[in-house]
């Protein structure tokens, strides 16, 4: 077995065995604290740019599907496990997971102490790295990690948004004929959703609720947003700095009052740019499936789907203009916000759910009953 490293730009180094693409890849080290859901991991276009350590110890056991993908490709820099099954052993699989991120150029470190790397990042905060299976030199890996662009000001949406606009029609389907799922609701509702990056589930999730889902660049002005009628607009996740979407915040901030409005992740921090709030980069990120938010209008607690490593600051924004709805229990950092005055509303989380756990999925009901009313 060929080995690979894991080089931080602070020097530190991990070695490990050669999985995937026998290739070098960059990006910003992160880590996921997810126990499932590891193929929605790999195809979630929010982590573009980032290589991501898995928690938990055996990866690919369950092999991967067509079914789970949240895009039409993996999207991470490379992956870093504990243990790296090349056995899948699952009903629903069509492919090893060696074998999905090897055909798409992503190299895998296995065989590392990754408890010890994420206490480390945990403590120093994430950082560039490289991971290659071409290099021996630890050395100039970390010389490369050290040249490669940080996260901050970095605008990553553009590289992975939709060239052309599109129609998306699939609701949630089972995964096994057990599932119990409900039949889609009636679409009665046109949505125009912002491609920052957006995940297939939410999507779906759209579908299932009763909308009729236009897809669009995230360059897209107001104006076309607009002509194309939508009794909503959505505004996606996706990877990357917030800060520099300057044309995107502007052209949100030229639809607010126009159309109920319903933000996740990425879509949240461009509304808090949006209403004349800040944004700023954490010290390691929320990224896992078992993150507590509280619902400050319920009382609620939901255990929630996180990837982001920004934020808005809640003392950035006007608490005339809006109410602060949802805040994370383990950090107290701003999870989501709606407008005094207009029906817009966004959460920092992944009510989607993929992976992750149920607890969210109200927040699709209430955009229909915002769409709805303001019809």
């Amino acid at each position: 077995m060929n080995s690979a490293i894991l080089a931080l730009e602070d020097g530190t180094v991990f070695e490990g065995r050669s999985f995937g693409a026998p290739t070098q890849r960059s990006g910003e080290v992160v880590f996921n604290t997810a126990l499932t859901g590891y193929q929605e991991v790999f195809t979630d276009p929010s982590y573009a740019g980032q290589i991501v350590i898995l928690t938990n110890p055996q990866i690919g056991n369950y092999g991967t599907n067509r079914a789970d993908n949240e895009a039409t490709r993996p999207y991470i820099e490379g992956l870093a496990v504990r243990e790296f099954s090349h056995i899948a052993s699952n009903w629903r699989s069509d492919e090893e997971a060696n074998e999905f991120l090897g055909a798409a150029g992503i190299p895998v470190v296995s065989g590392l102490d990754t408890r010890a790397l994420v206490r480390h990042l945990r403590t120093r905060g994430v950082m560039r790295g490289v991971l290659s299976a071409t290099e021996s030199s630890a050395a100039r890996l970390v010389e490369i990690a050290r040249g490669i662009p940080t996260m901050a000001g970095l605008d990553l949406a553009s590289r992975v948004t939709t060239v052309v606009p599109y129609r998306w029609d699939k609701p949630v389907e089972p995964c096994s004929p057990s599932e119990a799922v409900p039949a889609a609701s009636e679409p009665r509702h046109h949505v125009v959703a912002y491609d920052f990056g957006i995940k297939q589930n939410i999507l779906r999730r759209l579908v299932q609720v009763g909308c009729r889902v236009t897809v669009v660049p995230a360059l897209t002005s107001a104006g076309d947003v607009l002509a194309l009628k939508p009794d909503g607009i959505f505004l996606s996740n996706g990877p990357g700095d917030p800060e520099p979407l300057q044309e995107e915040v502007a052209n949100i901030r030229k639809l607010i009052g126009k159309k109920p409005i319903f933000g996740i992740c990425l879509g949240h921090q461009l509304l808090g740019l949006a209403v004349g709030g800040r944004t700023y980069k954490l010290k390691f990120g929320h990224r896992g499936a078992n993150h507590p938010v509280r619902n400050e209008l319920t009382k609620r607690v939901e255990i929630t789907s996180h990837n982001h490593g920004f934020a808005v600051d809640p003392d950035s924004l006007n608490l005339n203009e809006v109410d602060i709805t949802h805040v994370n229990l383990n950090d107290q950092t701003l999870e989501g916000f709606r407008h005094r005055s207009h029906p817009v509303f966004c959460v920092q989380y992944h009510p989607e759910a993929a992976p992750g756990p149920h607890d969210s999925h109200y927040l699709f009901d209430e955009f229909v009953k915002l769409m709805r009313e303001h019809a």
